[in-house]
């Protein structure tokens, strides 16, 4: 992996550029202004320390009212000659050339131009700030502008010179001081915002070799904890799933030993001639045969169930006749067991879109179940009505209820109340699972309610006009 390949790097320089040219051009643009407007105090303080350089000008306004002409005055040694002598004690102050000069009226119109090129220009609102303001002493009134500058770098003396070197000096140190703060800064801060991303893609490996139990902290900024929040939220649902197979497989292993290890021993005792090979004992062996057929089977629709590829017949529904449909198979069975079956079906029951088949094997699971729970003398009433936009059917019986823990689990897979009861009576504990499959594929969804000692109630609510397969219009 090249080192530019990492994130926090490629943050670092973006980082440091944008901090060295934000550095950079608040230094350069600092400099030039403090030096523009130290040579404009030297200028400044030059003219307002010469004699009566101010009080020339404002007398010659007072006496001829305009400013032009001014320059006879300018021009005939008013302003300090910069060619002074050298000696000992001027010559820090010493400077070469001559100033350049500005005179311009109360509005800002130029009168005299030293140099002949700005003559008749007008300055703007930058050069007035800079320009030394011309009052009456008496009215107070501005009569005119004097802008002064000097020509070229090499004007300065060598102590002006010496202090512009030295705050170079300090802006370039300034700069490199920012610069490797910045450098820094953005080191850390780009380490601190990929520490989390770099948990994250060490928990990712770590779930990709099939560790499961990886978490992270949600830490970090608002988007890489939500990444974070949606990767353990992911790795717990993985967990769960593998949980759910493992569960599955060993669940299957389980209710597939006991006909396999029934149909084993029979047909040893055969081959060893300790069973009869005659008509009841192959009978025995193909109840164990239809017993694996039925879990294969069930298993397969649940499967279907489950990756929401059920084939359903759509078509319109009757669910009254459906009903009585059901009581009429499992009226023996329920005469047997001393159960009363019975149903409080509301009066002009609408007819739905549905497959009639699965509806019937949902009616029959949960009959199925009710009847094995009920008790002697009890009774499984099948209740139905329409209401607003959805049928309400539930199947209650009053036998012996199932627990506040249990009742969690009645649609799990090989779930049953009484562990102790074998395939045979207690069902392969897929019907319940089946028959939330075949509600949920229908649209509606299933519950169950329970007492203990009271009995049970399982709900189902179906649409009246399914979103994937309406009713006919007209």
């Amino acid at each position: 992996m090249r080192l530019l390949d990492t994130l926090w790097l490629r943050l670092t320089i973006a980082f440091t550029l944008v901090i060295l040219a934000s550095v950079s051009i608040i230094a350069i643009l600092s400099s030039q202004q403090t030096e523009e407007s130290f040579r404009q105090y030297i200028v400044h303080s030059e003219v307002l320390l010469s004699s009566g350089t101010i009080s020339t000008l404002q007398d010659y306004y007072r006496q001829n009212g305009t400013w032009e002409g001014v320059g006879s005055i300018l021009e005939g040694g008013v302003l300090p000659n910069r060619q002074v002598p050298r000696s000992p004690a001027t010559e820090p102050f010493d400077r070469r050339g001559k100033l350049d000069v500005i005179v311009a009226d109360a509005k800002g119109k130029i009168t005299y131009d030293s140099t002949g090129r700005e003559q008749g220009r007008k300055l703007d609102d930058r050069d007035l700030a800079k320009a030394i303001q011309i009052v009456n002493q008496e009215s107070s009134q501005v009569e005119g502008y004097l802008l002064i500058a000097l020509p070229a770098p090499d004007s300065l003396g060598p102590l002006e010179v010496a202090f512009l070197a030295r705050l170079r000096r300090l802006v370039t140190l300034g700069l490199g001081t920012g610069l490797a703060l910045g450098l820094i800064a953005s080191v850390l801060i780009s380490l601190g915002l990929t520490a989390p991303l770099r948990r994250l893609a060490g928990a990712a490996r770590a779930v990709a070799s099939g560790d499961l139990s990886q978490r992270v902290p949600e830490q970090g900024t608002l988007e890489v904890r939500q990444v974070a929040r949606d990767f353990n939220e992911m790795t717990s649902s993985l967990q769960q799933a593998e949980q759910l197979r493992q569960n599955l497989m060993a669940d299957v292993a389980h209710e597939l030993r006991t006909p396999l290890s029934v149909l084993q021993g029979n047909l040893r005792a055969i081959l060893d001639d300790v069973y009869p090979l005659d008509k009841q004992e192959v009978a025995l062996l193909f109840d164990e045969t239809r017993i694996l057929g039925r879990l294969v089977e069930d298993l397969h629709e649940l499967a279907l169930a489950e990756a929401g590829q059920l084939q359903l017949h759509w078509r319109e529904a009757n669910v009254g006749a459906l009903i009585a449909a059901a009581l009429a198979r499992f009226q023996p069975a329920a005469e047997s067991r001393e159960v009363t079956l019975g149903s409080q079906v509301a009066d002009n029951l609408p007819t739905i879109q549905a497959d009639p088949d699965r509806l019937a094997q949902i009616l029959n699971n949960l009959l199925a179940n009710a009847l094995r729970h009920s008790l002697t003398g009890g009774q499984v009433t099948i209740l139905a009505e329409a209401k607003q936009d959805h049928l309400e059917i539930a199947v209650q019986d009053t036998g012996e209820g199932i627990t506040p823990e249990d009742l969690e689990h009645v649609f799990d897979r090989f779930w049953r109340a009484d562990r102790s009861r074998s395939r045979d009576s207690g069902g392969s504990g897929l019907g319940l699972a089946i028959t939330r499959g075949l509600v949920e594929a229908h649209g509606g969804r299933i519950w169950a309610e329970s007492t203990v000692g009271e009995g049970a109630r399982f709900t189902f609510l179906l649409p009246l006009a399914s979103e994937a397969h309406p009713l006919p219009s007209g």
